[in-house]
């Protein structure tokens, strides 16, 4: 079967683990900046996109700097709900069928905004592009690893006090070197004791030891990245055994020289072991991709099959954090479409 751009993307595909601070449209920037009287670095929208991309970013570190752009204009609640918006309309063209959005709303209220008005102005935007294409939409809040462990707290209590509102799960995001999870471990504690699914950055900057914590300190359903898991053979296994899913992000994870290249990404040991592993854009911005481009890496340089990227989307919809009976149900619908594509492409 000849894997090409369309198959991929009429591929039915769920995307977990995307920034709404990194998945900004040039062009949306450059509007934005006329209104915030703020300076891009590029004047044009293709110009503005190619300077996004990090392509030479020496640790994570440097590769999240290029947030502060994106931030400057995502100060207001029209500007929030027309990003989300935006992203949403991006991902349904791309194959999306159901995505999971990210962000710190902290990181909003710089002019004024309330928290809680940071995440209604997103949800709506997510809301508005449900109706209109039928993508379903959800968000997850991120704490932010660099923070005083009382704002992961406080961004807890926002995650479980806004359920009702789409907000879906509660993750921890940032540097990860000299910034331990654990010392955020309440903050998962209250999410988990209020029935909120959550989620950790881990093993993208820092080692297996990341993800140990991730896991056994913080209690995380989900893993965003685990590039570096496999340096923890006996945790891999645990991960394994338990189904625990991986946030798999191959461009991003070049990019931060998590991987060193897309065919020495660790994702093929993972699926080859029988691990839980979803693809994921990470920014759609920073790293210039889509998930359909991430599925095409997958092909192209680990050799994935189509039966084993139509595994990977299928694992996408059941680890979603997505009320089970909806769960099921975009499962259903995904399987049959991926019957169908099947049986044109044989």
């Amino acid at each position: 079967m000849t894997l090409t751009r369309d198959l991929l993307r009429r591929l039915p595909k769920a995307e977990l683990h995307c920034h709404l601070d990194g998945s900004v449209r040039p062009a949306t920037l450059i509007d934005l900046a006329r209104e915030y009287a703020a300076d891009m670095p590029r004047a044009d929208a293709e110009a503005l996109r190619e300077y996004m991309v990090v392509r030479e970013a020496r640790n994570l570190e440097e590769y999240l700097e290029r947030f502060e752009i994106t931030l400057s204009v995502m100060q207001r609640a029209e500007s929030l709900e027309r990003i989300a918006f935006e992203l949403a309309e991006d991902a349904h063209r791309d194959g999306v069928w159901y995505l999971e959005t990210r962000f710190a709303p902290v990181l909003n209220i710089r002019q004024g905004l309330a928290l809680d008005d940071v995440v209604g102005a997103v949800t709506r935007g997510l809301a508005r592009a449900q109706r209109q294409y039928g993508i379903v939409c959800r968000v997850i809040i991120c704490a932010l690893r660099h923070l005083d462990p009382s704002v992961s707290l406080e961004l807890a209590r926002l995650a479980v006090a806004l359920r009702s509102q789409g907000v879906i799960g509660f993750d921890l995001a940032g540097g990860e070197l000299g910034n331990p999870a654990s010392r955020h471990a309440p903050a998962f504690e209250y999410a988990r004791t209020n029935d909120m699914a959550c989620t950790c950055h881990a093993g993208e900057g820092d080692g297996g030891g990341s993800v140990r914590e991730a896991i056994h300190a913080c209690h995380a359903h989900r893993i965003g990245h685990g590039t570096r898991l496999f340096e923890d053979r006996p945790l891999m296994d645990y991960v394994n055994d338990r189904r625990i899913p991986l946030e798999i992000c191959l461009t991003s994870n070049v990019q931060t020289r998590a991987a060193t290249s897309y065919q020495t990404h660790p994702v093929r040991r993972y699926f080859d072991a029988g691990l839980n592993v979803v693809l994921n854009t990470d920014n759609r911005l920073m790293s210039g991709t889509t998930l359909t481009d991430e599925y095409l890496h997958a092909s192209r340089e680990l050799r994935f099959t189509f039966d084993e990227l139509a595994t990977m989307a299928m694992n996408g919809f059941e680890s979603a954090f997505l009320a089970w009976p909806e769960r099921r149900a975009l499962m259903d619908r995904a399987a049959t479409q991926i019957r169908a594509l099947r049986s044109e492409a044989a």
